[in-house]
């Protein structure tokens, strides 16, 4: 009885933070009423599951060999110790046995529960609960504690807080999950409240600049109104404190050097509004008087001062002040002057030297350094494409002076390349400066844009197949090669492409081509290949049945282009010739020529110029392309009379001259290049040199819808015109429905984009778009102030495995007379980059 009442005192001492704590013995010669000291020959652990065994003595603070006593300090030290870890519910430690003066203790610890999982109620939205749910289960799995109940509700009420909900109201409770042993389930009560908003955003002290432009410097904090619908009027601290900072920022740029904010306050003036009052301090406004130069001697006074651009007497502007110096967008600032020639440890640092009332002298103080010769250009990053494909697009090369344009321009390239994800191009200067030299580290990052078709569709009572297979990084020289067919041989930047089209005997397709963009691999010459074969049949009928109606088309290309220096080096020219053999039985599509061998045998000139600084999302620079396409003039030198010949004479041999300009150009309107305006022109004409020949029966343009959707391949150009109808604007022949094409042809785009993503697994923008446009059915007919025009809005998105795809609506304004119906509202689906 002795025994055990002593037993239950010992427990209550060792019960000091709550644990339920016993101490037992097996064995008659413990004597709890006095205490007796023992060696500490062993402690075993016992209860846990998913615990360090030794880690938990550790914690204990028992150490094997000590002497201890029995009851004693130790073991209630011990006892705190594991119980300040917040893991257990219950801690026992037991006297095992006893052996002369050694002790072996059992120390049993049973494991809190663990979250196995959340529940959330149901008045949540699912988007919500997804979100916190990828927020906090870093807890799942966890021993639960106190302490991991705040943190979750920390992190629910700061989701909501970045919402707008200020009133946030958190519940939880724990349910024994029966699924798991010793597990439970948080169940989440949230309470959002109602969302706050910005009422009014009060300023006082402004006497020099209006309320209504300090409001314009709160990007992200604006007040609510009915017509801002593209930003939101919640407050959020984080925005809140640096749009504080871009309004001293903006009196700053005003030249009112010592503008600050006196004070502030946010407070609530019903249950969802909030007030937001800023008093200011505006200062006097300071202007520019003296600029001098110290430290200079390669460049003259005279061509520094024009560079930098600020005159005496001009509002004093720290930003266009550091932007002359180091970051003019044009490249038209110091630093450039100096680092494209080399001077890669050029500084300049504008000092202060007089304030005399509200004017100012600054002295640009400059070291220019010594010149410092590019040593080595290494590249990181590229798994897939061989170093040689970057090297030789590199503007930066060993043994050259380093130049920052050289740089800019390199990663334009490499973007060019389309093999790099261009937002993760970086450049990693290391200068030596004990020997005057600089590395250079490029690092991209591989990302794919081969492209696989596999399609099937219904059209016009048929089902129609597509396969198709574009490698844009292609290496020919390693097809022989079984072990670089990972899964196909790549890396050497060459692309090829296959692809076939059918709905069985009606209509079938196939085509290839391979381009080598450096042909010799010394100069960017670059040489392609391409042959086609399209067989149409409108009537299903055998091709030696004398009823049929189709036409058979083949074709192959072979082109030569070249890089020019001049101009600039952003021109190309590209030489072809293309012979396509026409043969048409019974082909009433095309009223000109229905019966009969035609063959177009044309040399084609194409000028371009691109100075645009990426492929897929082009933010800045244009497109421009001008071609002509030629045969020669077979008519003025047969000596044949065109005027009695059938039409099977008469284009047996095609003769024509074909014009083309198409005109791009990308505009950032916003600082951080998102936003983009994209202006397009486009110019066409198919001229004859002698009018006894008649109008060319191919080649001809139609103009409207989607400029895709047309199977007839009788070698016309497809373009789109939004808002109408697909070909609806195409001039059609004399008591006839059908279109026959134009000669000549104008569209004018204006497009504003905004990217939803600029991931390159899935690039995804946004686009309104307004746009104009005719084709005319004789080149005298030519009228570019005549135009049908249209509006809409659009999205497209970019799949490496699939390119660019598009899907547009729009509002077509102009009737057209000899298709009624062919305005009004229309959808677009558009595959591929249409510049």
């Amino acid at each position: 009885m002795i025994k055990h009442i002593i037993t239950c005192l010992l427990t209550i001492i060792c019960l000091q933070v709550g644990a339920q704590v016993q101490v037992s013995s097996k064995l008659d010669t413990v004597d709890y009423k006095n205490p007796q000291t023992y060696t500490l020959a062993g402690l075993s652990v016992s209860g846990t599951q998913f615990l360090d065994k030794d880690i938990l003595i550790i914690l204990s603070g028992l150490k094997l060999g000590e002497d201890i006593s029995i009851p004693g300090e130790k073991i209630t030290k011990a006892v705190n110790s594991l119980w300040k870890q917040g893991l257990f519910g219950d801690i026992q430690i037991s006297v095992e046995k006893i052996i002369e003066n050694k002790i072996f203790l059992e120390l049993y610890l049973q494991e809190r529960p663990r979250l196995s999982k959340f529940a959330f109620n149901k008045s949540l939205k699912k988007g919500d609960v997804d979100n916190i749910n990828d927020k906090i289960k870093q807890y799942k799995s966890k021993i639960i504690t106190a302490g991991i109940r705040s943190r979750i509700d920390n992190i629910i009420t700061e989701y909501y807080i970045d919402k707008g909900y200020w009133d946030v109201k958190i519940k939880s409770d724990e349910m024994i999950d029966t699924s798991a042993q010793n597990s439970v389930i948080l169940k989440l009560l949230v309470n959002q409240g109602k969302k706050i908003k910005i009422a009014k955003i009060n300023f006082t002290g402004n006497s020099q600049v209006s309320t209504s432009k300090l409001k314009k410097t709160f990007k992200d904090t604006k007040e609510v109104s009915y017509y801002n619908i593209f930003r939101t009027s919640k407050f959020m601290e984080e925005t809140y404190e640096k749009d504080k900072q871009k309004l001293e920022g903006k009196y700053r740029e005003l030249g009112y050097r010592n503008a600050r904010i006196i004070s502030d306050s946010v407070y609530k003036v019903s249950n969802n509004r909030i007030n937001i009052d800023v008093n200011l301090n505006e200062g006097n406004r300071f202007y520019f008087r003296e600029i001098s130069f110290k430290g200079n001697t390669i460049h003259s006074d005279s061509l520094l001062h024009k560079l930098i651009g600020i005159k005496k007497g001009d509002i004093f502007n720290e930003t266009i002040l550091e932007q002359r110096m180091t970051m003019d967008p044009g490249g038209r600032d110091l630093s450039s002057l100096y680092m494209d020639d080399g001077y890669l440890f050029f500084q300049a640092n504008p000092i202060e030297l007089n304030i005399e009332n509200d004017s100012i002298d600054i002295e640009i103080r400059i070291t220019e350094g010594a010149q410092a010769i590019v040593n080595k250009i290494t590249i990181t990053g590229n798994d897939k494409t061989n170093d040689h494909v970057i090297l030789r697009e590199m503007r930066t090369r060993p043994g050259q002076k380093f130049s920052r344009t050289d740089i800019q321009r390199t990663i334009r390239e490499l973007s060019q390349l389309g093999y790099f994800d261009p937002e993760k191009i970086g450049v990693n200067p290391v200068p030596n400066p004990q020997d005057g030299t600089v590395d250079i580290n490029y690092s991209v990052t591989e990302r794919s844009n081969d492209q696989v078709e596999l399609s099937g569709g219904w059209g016009a009572n048929r089902v129609v197949g597509s396969l198709g297979l574009t490698l844009n990084n292609f290496s020919a020289r390693k097809f022989i090669h079984p072990s670089a067919w990972r899964p196909i041989p790549s890396g050497d930047g060459q692309r090829l492409s296959l692809r076939a089209q059918s709905n069985g005997i009606w209509f079938q397709s196939y085509n290839a081509s391979f381009t080598e963009p450096w042909f010799g691999g010394k100069k960017p010459n670059s040489l392609s290949v391409s042959v086609f074969k399209s067989i149409q049949n409108t009537n299903g009928l055998p091709s030696k049945d004398p009823n049929r109606q189709g036409l058979n088309i083949t074709g192959v290309t072979l082109g030569m282009g070249k890089r020019l220096k001049w101009p600039d080096d952003y021109f190309s020219l590209m030489h072809s010739a293309n012979f396509q053999q026409y043969n048409a039985q019974n082909f009433g599509i095309n009223h000109f020529f229905q019966n009969g061998v035609s063959n177009n045998f044309n040399i084609k000139e194409t000028l371009s110029r691109s100075s645009i600084d990426q492929p897929i999302y082009p933010r800045s620079g244009s497109m421009f392309t001008l071609s002509l396409a030629f045969t020669p003039p077979y008519s003025l030198i047969n000596g044949k009379d065109y005027t009695d010949l059938t039409s099977a004479q008469r284009y047996k041999i095609i003769e024509y001259h074909k014009w083309r300009f198409d005109g791009n150009w990308f505009t950032k309107l916003d600082k951080a290049g998102k936003l983009v305006l994209n202006t397009k022109i486009q110019f066409g004409f198919l001229g004859t040199y002698n009018s006894k020949v008649g109008e060319i029966p191919f080649g001809r343009f139609y103009l409207g819808g989607s400029g895709i959707n047309n199977f007839q391949l009788d070698d016309r150009e497809l373009l789109a015109l939004r808002g109408y109808k697909d070909n609806a604007i195409t001039p059609v022949a004399a008591n006839q429905s059908s279109p026959i094409g134009g000669a000549a042809f104008q569209k004018y785009v204006v497009e504003l984009r905004y990217p939803l993503s600029l991931n390159p697994s899935a690039t995804i923008w946004l686009q309104t778009f307004v746009e104009a446009g005719n084709n005319f059915r004789k080149v005298k007919d030519f009228d570019p102030f005549n135009n049908f025009r249209a509006a809409g809005v659009g999205v497209r998105v970019f799949l490496p495995m699939f390119g660019l795809l598009g899907l547009d609506w729009g509002y077509g304004f102009d009737n057209v007379p000899w298709s009624p119906g062919a305005n009004k509202g229309n959808i677009a689906i558009s595959i591929g980059q249409q510049f």
